[in-house]
């Protein structure tokens, strides 16, 4: 009798464990008890100011989807690419992180970031192929595959400092007047900063990458790389006269390198304290520049030397990724689509956001925006600018240029011995690219 009644007690038992363990169950949508809880992490480069500006569709994305945990991992952009890469080996990177255009060559041959297609064509996808400004997908689509998808983009331009041209004695809307008047040339411009020079001002901070020696090639119609992806530079006559012009104002000090500044001083800071009249950037530099009561500023296209008012510039690209090890792939993928779509490019872009729409759908942004005054010109140089498709396919070209042309501005190597060197460079890894 008494092995009955436990027989019976331990049935009673577990009959109550299952009950409970069903009334606690999490009703669809819900995620009680932590169950169907998602963390991912992503990372990216960019000052305090633009790491505000990324956050701000994190949280409108974790806002919609309460199940779901993104941590944002600053990471300085000066080491950003070999850590990433280190991280990626180990298996330790963040699900999600941001890609430069020249980075990217080399991020697709780990073979260990997500082919993209298929999932952009899905109905989980927030954005669509389609939604995208043609040119914008640069190295990040191979043979019709795609490996990134452009966060936004950052046509290249001058911002120019209204109160250094007028401490030099200058309109402080000279540049504006004159690019109207179709007069904005290269011996304008070199005009100004000789004069704010003299005034014991800085010119124009030039800076060494991608970014920059490709707007000042094409504003003077010069190239380095043929249709075919070959080195041309040596034959490009518009193009070793680019580079002869702005080591020479370097010399004669109208423009000042950013490589031959102090350690930490660089040249966003300078314009902020009113020391420089024009730095090179996308509109990144915008929402920092837009705090200081102090500055006033304005954007200009590049000057040219063709004859005509603009030029294609260098459309910067980030594009956001996925790591191939990230343990939460589905969710990592519908979050990419929703940060690079129109609502989350809305999300990061107003309220003087730190670049341009990529989708076609969100140029009122650009259009409506308050700060600067001739805002539009990002779309103008956006919509004539080009994303580069040629160097940034050879991994680590970039790199190695840009360390040339380090000693070339640096006034360490003459012109003739930088071009040498850089077509000797290029040539190598062009081919050892193709083999």
């Amino acid at each position: 009798m008494r092995k009955k009644m436990s027989l019976l007690g331990l049935i009673c038992f577990v009959s109550i464990l299952f009950l409970s363990a069903c009334s606690n169950e999490p009703k669809q949508g819900e995620s009680g008890n932590n169950e169907g809880k998602v963390s991912l992490t992503m990372t990216a480069w960019g000052n305090p100011a633009e790491q505000e500006v990324y956050q701000r569709a994190i949280d409108a994305y974790m806002k919609q989807n309460e199940n779901v945990t993104i941590k944002l991992i600053p990471a300085p952009s000066d080491t950003y690419l070999q850590q990433l890469l280190t991280q990626l080996q180990g298996s330790q990177a963040p699900d999600l992180f941001y890609v430069g255009e020249v980075q990217m060559a080399q991020l697709i041959a780990t073979g260990r970031i997500i082919e993209l297609t298929d999932f952009l064509k899905s109905e989980d996808s927030y954005v669509s192929i389609d939604d995208f400004a043609p040119g914008i997908w640069g190295p990040a689509r191979r043979e019709n595959q795609i490996y990134g998808v452009s966060v936004d983009s950052n046509p290249m331009l001058l911002y120019y400092n209204k109160k250094v041209l007028e401490e030099a004695g200058l309109d402080p809307n000279e540049p504006q007047k004159l690019y109207e008047s179709g007069n904005w040339t290269w011996e304008n411009f070199q005009k100004i900063n000789e004069t704010v020079t003299a005034s014991g001002k800085y010119g124009h901070v030039l800076e060494n990458g991608a970014h920059h020696y490709f707007s000042w090639l094409w504003s003077n119609g010069g190239e380095m790389y043929g249709e075919d992806g070959s080195f041309v530079l040596p034959e490009n006559e518009r193009g070793i006269e680019t580079f002869a012009y702005l080591t020479q104002n370097v010399v004669d000090g109208n423009f000042i390198y950013a490589g031959a500044l102090p350690e930490g001083q660089g040249g966003d800071a300078m314009f902020m304290s009113n020391q420089t009249a024009f730095v090179s950037a996308g509109r990144w530099f915008t929402p920092m520049f837009s705090e200081n009561d102090a500055l006033e500023f304005d954007y200009i296209p590049y000057p040219t030397n063709t004859g005509e008012q603009i030029e294609p510039s260098f459309i910067a690209t980030a594009y956001l990724a996925v790591g191939d090890h990230s343990s939460n792939k589905e969710e990592a993928l519908r979050f990419l689509s929703y940060y690079t779509s129109e609502q989350g490019q809305r999300d990061r872009l107003e309220d003087e956001g730190n670049a341009v729409p990529s989708v076609k759908t969100a140029d009122d942004i650009i259009e409506s925006a308050a700060i600067p005054e001739h805002a539009k010109y990002l779309i103008d140089a956006r919509d004539i600018g080009k994303v580069e498709d040629k160097q940034a396919l050879v991994s680590g070209l970039s790199d190695q240029l840009e360390s040339i042309l380090d000693l070339l501005f640096l006034g360490q190597l003459d012109l003739d011995e930088a071009v040498d060197r850089l077509e000797k460079t290029a040539n190598e890894l062009i081919e050892a690219n193709q083999s």
